[in-house]
């Protein structure tokens, strides 16, 4: 068994109070058909934010721009090969008015939900639904670079 590491980075994409999550595609290995934080791998040599931009740019067509880091976790995958660092941002389109077209072979939709809403699709202890409450709290609190 080759055990390694790998770096995701994932944005808290808001507007107008609600946060945008998409639904992994069935066809996935890892967690299909789970609403997640959009993001990805980050390519050996790549900046975060460049690789951040980069997947966002693939699987939703649109430009971000990307604020400050919120939130960090670690997880390893269910086979115990490989050991994830998510590093979480906010971020904002840089063009409210950009259409949204899905790469079908990452994700199958995508909603924008309020903070409630948000809550169904996280189990409790879920490092990313703790990561998206920290979000809200900070937007509600204003302490945040976009």
């Amino acid at each position: 068994m080759h055990k390694y590491q790998a770096i995701t980075a994932c944005v808290f994409l808001h507007k107008d109070g609600k946060l945008f999550l998409a639904k992994r595609a069935k066809t996935k290995k890892f967690l299909p058909d789970k609403f997640e934080l959009p993001g990805g791998h980050i390519e050996f040599g790549e900046s975060l934010e460049a690789g951040l931009t980069r997947e966002i740019r693939e699987e939703f067509n649109i430009e971000v721009e990307i604020g400050d880091i919120f939130y960090a976790f670690i997880y390893v995958s269910h086979d115990g090969e490989k050991h994830t660092v998510e590093i979480d941002y906010f971020a904002v389109m840089k063009d409210s008015k950009q259409k949204i077209t899905l790469n079908p072979e990452d994700h199958s939709e995508y909603k924008w939900v309020s903070e409630e809403e948000a809550r169904r699709y996280f189990p409790a202890g879920d490092q990313e639904g703790i990561a998206i409450k920290r979000g809200f709290e900070i937007l509600k609190n204003n302490k945040i670079n976009n």
